[in-house]
């Protein structure tokens, strides 16, 4: 409440009392508060930065902004993944690549994050190495005056039957040598009329935090820079055929930072052969993958090589990178002659599947030979069947009975201005439609080794029986490609070693107790009083516990000295 002005003293007040400044207008009442000035609010934002409120805000932030990266394919990893989502999705796909969405990792709000997280786990981490290594140096506190306030706290008197200070005494070097082996740290404080022991254990809790934090700054590191160092590339390779470890080999490849084409260890890897079964129809889960295996050989310069296995999940270790398994499908070989019967494209055309029963699409495109650039957009049907609509479908993805259809286009191809295109996809706008859709001209259609005449007499297009001699109908005629990614983690073995001791850390953070105990005793005629408490810093449900189990062992000890100092007093 206000009190009115007056031109006299106030008698309320001291003789030196004086009034502040206060500005025209301002309010008696509201306390004026100090400027922080630039280097104020600076201050305060860093202490806001490594508060370690801000470091979990950071890594729930960092953990949902990893969350885009598991739902939509990632350039890194699969770039033909990257390619079909735009074929899919052809509105919502540029959007999503407008806010990094192909690219999380290395978009620049994760990276924003991952940097803040990193200097707010290095700023919390800092002053609480320099407090810990402080407290580790430091004496136990000393021993409460009244423990008795303490909620852990045992009261018990103990007759001596001799000296009441001498038995203290005794008690407390009992008490000290007792918590010394129970792995506490103690210091005795001794006064006048009585006698105490503190104690203090649990440091490891503390350190255990510590080494948690650090390694979590040790995975950002190793991730961060590591990352400068490792590479993914990807190729597909056709059974037969052979991919070399160089950077104008691979379909895609995402190099870090620091990488070089001269980092590229040499080899090659020849795929054999591409080993996978199925569940046979008519029983449960009929058609169901039981499982892949490509076969491969691995060749070095020196003229050795090595046979190979590359499952789903079981990568196939060479020279430091890691081969893995991502796809797999049919690769109909496909022979186009010209007119004149001169052979213009000859190829194992990859075709991706678009469904479980391996319905597979592919492209074909022949730039020169023929009197016009032709492309071809065709299906595979590993086990064709007809629809009611006429449409073909296939009911099982092994080779039964497979058929290849393809719609022919002529034109500019879009390649000869040296833009990059995609081998699996064809824009047919511009181009002139030879067969199907409205051409009124039947789609070709072939079994392995039928031959067809191409329209407007450009020549003939074959698909190849690739089945070795003796082979079943069909049952190899058309052959398999596999997909594989080759990754080097330079930073991977760090990220492992700071996991496992970041798992250790925290182990020890919640099931190591930081306590304090104390053990007091004074004389109080011929009896001694002793005193037992503790005091948890945080969490501690076994204090109680471990107070009263001090108390039996100390007690009990206690009488047996004093009945071994009484024994040898008796003559």
């Amino acid at each position: 409440m206000s009190r009115p002005r007056s031109d006299g003293p106030d008698p309320l007040r001291p003789a030196d009392h004086a009034d502040s400044d206060t500005p025209h207008g301002a309010s008696l009442d509201s306390p004026t508060q100090p400027a922080l000035g630039v280097v104020g609010w600076l201050r305060w934002m860093w202490r806001q930065l490594t508060s370690m409120r801000t470091a979990l805000i950071l890594l729930l932030l960092l953990a949902i902004a990893a969350v885009p990266g598991s739902l939509v394919p990632q350039r890194s990893a699969d770039p033909n993944g990257v390619t079909q989502y735009y074929a899919d999705n052809p509105d919502l796909a540029p959007i999503l690549d407008n806010l990094s969405m192909f690219d999380v990792y290395t978009s620049p709000w994760f990276s924003a994050i991952y940097i803040l997280l990193f200097i707010s786990l290095i700023g919390c981490v800092i002053p609480r190495t320099k407090h810990h290594a402080k407290a580790l140096r430091a004496r136990p506190p000393r021993t409460p005056a009244r423990l008795a306030r303490l909620a852990d706290h045992i009261e018990t008197r103990v007759p001596t039957g001799g000296s009441a200070d001498a038995a203290a005494r005794t008690a407390v070097e009992l008490a000290a040598r007792d918590l010394k082996k129970a792995g506490y740290r103690v210091e005795r404080y001794d006064a006048r009329g009585a006698f105490s022991v503190s104690a203090e254990r649990g440091y490891w809790r503390e350190t255990g935090n510590l080494v948690f934090h650090a390694s979590l700054v040790g995975v950002l590191i190793a991730v961060g820079l590591g990352g400068g160092f490792t590479y993914t590339g990807q190729r597909v390779i056709v059974e037969g055929t052979t991919f070399v470890n160089a950077l104008t080999d691979y379909s895609s490849f995402n190099p870090g930072r620091f990488v070089g084409e001269d980092q590229l260890t040499p080899y090659a890897v020849t795929l054999d052969d591409f080993e996978v079964s199925y569940q046979p129809p008519g029983t449960e889960a009929a058609g169901q993958a039981g499982d892949f295996a490509a076969n491969v050989t691995v060749s070095y310069p020196d003229g050795t090589s090595q046979s190979g296995q590359v499952r789903v999940n079981h990568p196939l270790g060479v020279a430091g990178d890691s081969i893995y398994l991502l796809g797999n499908g049919y690769a109909p070989t496909i022979t186009i002659r010209d007119a004149d019967g001169q052979t213009v494209f000859h190829d194992a055309v990859p075709f991706l599947p678009q469904d479980s029963n391996m319905t597979s699409l592919g492209v074909v495109k022949v730039p020169d030979g023929l009197p016009e650039q032709l492309g071809m957009i065709g299906f595979l049907y590993p086990t064709m069947q007809e629809l009611e609509t006429g449409a073909f479908t296939s009911v099982y993805p092994d080779l039964v009975y497979p058929v290849l259809t393809l719609n022919v286009y002529a034109g500019d191809l879009g390649i000869d201005d040296g833009t990059p295109r995609s081998v699996y996809t064809l824009d047919p706008e511009g181009m002139e439609q030879l067969t199907g859709g409205e051409t009124g001209v039947d789609s070709i259609q072939l079994f392995p080794g039928e031959s067809a005449e191409l329209p407007g007499g450009y020549g003939t297009i074959t698909f190849e029986d690739e089945s070795p001699p003796g082979a079943q109908e069909f049952e190899e005629s058309v052959k398999r490609f596999a997909s594989l990614s080759i990754h080097r983690d330079a930073g991977g073995p760090w990220v492992l070693l700071f996991a496992i001791l970041a798992t250790v850390g925290l182990l020890l953070a919640l099931f190591i107790p930081r306590r304090r105990l104390w053990v007091k005793a004074r004389a109080d005629g011929d009896d001694i009083v002793l005193e037992y408490a503790g005091l948890a810093r945080g969490e501690d449900p076994t204090l109680g516990a471990a107070v009263a189990d001090l108390h039996r062992r100390h007690e009990a000890a206690l009488i047996a000295a004093l009945e071994d100092e009484r024994a040898s007093a008796r003559p």
